[in-house]
């Protein structure tokens, strides 16, 4: 009999990780350290394993070893194509870990799908930190149903579709998973569809799951159609939501996926500019201890209902001293719950608050638009939660501050709304908002981790599995709507809009989620364009227009482009509405007018029309 070695005594985390561990007890100081919760010790016996035995415990503890070292690092150095180091990334970086014979071997012998599940895993399924008690995760109600083994094929399917996709875009060379991941997706669509027909998988946990895990594949992926797609799959996941009813919060998965949906809904309202589908209060009554999570939500909530009532209003209302009130009264609305989102923040405790912790000075060498931090401080958080919940709450008061400019716009027209004391208020908001965000960037893009000073000091969130300092596709995936949103604001400045759109192709080039590449193309201007837009979409029929010069030499150059007659100038002060006949060719004059200008804003919209589709667009512009 071949002696198969001394059984390790060490707990089980670290044998998994292959590090050392201390041994102390309950929880070894390697757990600790990690903030993770320490899964105990094996009982060591002294010789009653067969050889076999311990030979097949070694072998599955090196694949499992395998499997969680390949999740937290590539497989191979895979770079942004074009891409290199600028000289402010440079210093500091670390070198690529290359692994070593033994690894790759065991690699080998490992089906793709398991390769695919942890690394999906240790990128995507954030577990709260037990010292931060109100902090909520991320996809976490993913390991109790793997755990239970299910065999609903939905559900399999979606979670491979993604875990294939995010290993494709992550460390495949080329597109060799990507077969795959579309097959799986498209098995799971099919699966999904007639699920939602049985009255028994409707209410299952396992179809919800598989819902939200197909609209995270839209931005892992980012095919055509990337948020419209994402857009109807987070619509179908609050239907579902409805369906199943209050009974989902009795157990904590159920209770995990009504939070993951609610916070889709949210950002879907917000991104979208559609109200949300239930109303605030049901929506944020659930567990009581997670006070700032409920309240976090219930203000994301209002702000994406109130940008809901605003289009609405600036699309219909016409221009009357009562509707001007009423435009008024709306703007005072907004000004008040930024007022109530700024005395939030202030009263958050200690545990969520961020520190300045290094400062990045400004190189005329560098090319920003591939430089992982930007001139200025950079901030650390408690986790990724926390970051995203303040970069969320940043863009809403930069949503707030559009939206009271817009206001201010309609009701002064046709004054420049520019010289308001309301448009300066809001600039200072937006200035301060954007720089925040960029600031908290490199802690959520791995900057940490490539300075040992900082990385000693960072506090880190706790993933599943993996290393918690390696770039992570969540922090892209969080990242995507705050980077969008202010990529477009009117405030930022020519370097810094250039830095945020590379930050956003690193998100899709190097992180794995693709929809950073699509994003990064958009080239909207806020609230500048929204403010043209509204101008475009309330046509006051029942008034003359306020500048007929204007109006008329817009008719008489559409009229010269269809080929027709253009309309007369109106014969002087004594001007009365045109006959019916006339009325309704002005009116079509007026319409093509319209249209054509709009076309014009999408095509200014976006860097290059051919890889942006149209919806996502047409959302960004509330059109």
């Amino acid at each position: 009999m071949v002696y198969g070695g001394k059984p390790s005594k060490g707990c089980q985390m670290c044998r998994i990780r292959r590090i050392k561990c201390d041994e102390t007890r309950p929880t070894c100081k390697q757990c600790a350290r990690a903030r993770r919760t320490c899964p105990g010790y094996r009982d060591v016996g002294d010789g009653g394993d067969s050889s076999r035995n311990r030979k097949a415990a070694s072998h599955e503890a090196d694949r499992k070893a395998a499997v969680s070292r390949a999740a937290a690092k590539p497989l191979a150095p895979k770079t942004q194509s074009g891409e290199s180091d600028s000289s402010s990334e440079s210093e500091g970086s670390a070198t690529p870990v290359l692994m070593n014979e033994e690894t790759v071997k065991s690699l080998l012998q490992l089906p793709v799908e398991d390769l695919a599940s942890c690394h999906f895993i240790a990128n995507y399924v954030l577990i709260p930190r037990q010292h931060i008690l109100s902090t909520r995760g991320f996809l976490e109600f993913l390991l109790p149903l793997l755990k239970s083994g299910t065999r609903i094929s939905h559900f399999k399917h979606a979670f491979d579709a993604c875990a294939l996709a995010s290993l494709n875009n992550r460390v495949g060379n080329g597109n060799e998973f990507e077969k795959q991941a579309l097959g799986s997706y498209t098995k799971a669509l099919a699966a999904t569809f007639a699920a939602l027909k049985d009255p028994e998988l409707v209410k299952k946990d396992e179809t919800l799951a598989a819902i939200l895990l197909l609209g995270l594949f839209e931005n892992i992926s980012a095919k055509s159609l990337g948020m419209m797609a994402w857009s109807s799959h987070i619509e179908g996941a609050v239907q579902l939501v409805k369906t199943r009813g209050p009974a989902q919060l009795s157990t904590k998965t159920g209770m995990d996926l009504f939070v993951a949906v609610r916070t889709q809904m949210i950002i879907h309202s917000l991104s979208t500019g559609k109200a949300p589908s239930l109303d605030v209060d049901w929506w944020v009554d659930d567990n009581p201890n997670s006070e700032y999570g409920v309240h976090f939500q219930r203000l994301s909530s209002r702000t994406s209902e109130l940008k809901n009532e605003t289009n609405h209003l600036l699309a219909t209302v016409t221009r009357t001293p009562e509707n001007t009130e009423l435009m008024k009264k709306a703007m005072e609305k907004c000004q008040e719950l930024d007022k109530e989102i700024v005395e939030w923040l202030e009263d958050l405790p200690e545990s969520f608050r961020w520190k300045t912790v290094a400062w990045e000075d400004y190189n005329p060498k560098c090319d920003y638009s591939k430089a992982e931090a930007f001139p200025g401080r950079i901030d650390m958080y408690a986790d990724l939660w926390v970051v995203n919940l303040w970069n969320v709450m940043r863009c809403m008061r930069i949503v707030l501050a559009s939206l009271i400019v817009r206001f201010t716009a309609w009701i002064i027209s046709p004054a420049d709304y520019r010289t308001t004391p309301e448009y300066a208020a809001s600039a200072r908001v937006c200035v301060e908002a954007i720089a925040d965000i960029i600031a908290s960037v490199p802690y959520q893009l791995g900057w940490f981790a490539k300075h040992q000073d900082l990385r000693e000091r960072a506090q880190l969130s706790g993933f599943a599995c993996g290393e918690d300092d390696a770039e992570k596709g969540l922090a892209g995936y969080f990242l995507l709507w705050p980077l969008t949103c202010i990529q477009g604001q009117d405030y930022l400045t020519d370097a810094q809009r250039t830095w945020v759109k590379g930050r956003l192709k690193c998100i899709g080039n190097q992180i794995g989620v693709r929809y950073g590449n699509m994003l990064s193309q958009l080239n909207v201007r806020m609230p500048s364009m929204l403010i043209l837009r509204d101008r475009l979409v309330n046509n006051p029929h029942s008034t003359p227009p306020a500048d007929m010069a204007s109006f008329l030499a817009s008719q008489a150059a559409a009229a010269k482009a269809e080929g027709t007659a253009a309309p007369s100038a109106p014969p002087g002060p004594t001007w009365r509405p045109p006959s019916p006949d006339k009325h309704d060719k002005q009116e079509a004059a007026l319409r093509r007018v319209i249209q054509r200008q709009t076309e014009e804003l999408k095509k200014k919209a976006v860097d290059r029309s051919a890889t942006m589709d149209e919806w996502t667009v047409k959302q960004w512009l509330q059109l």
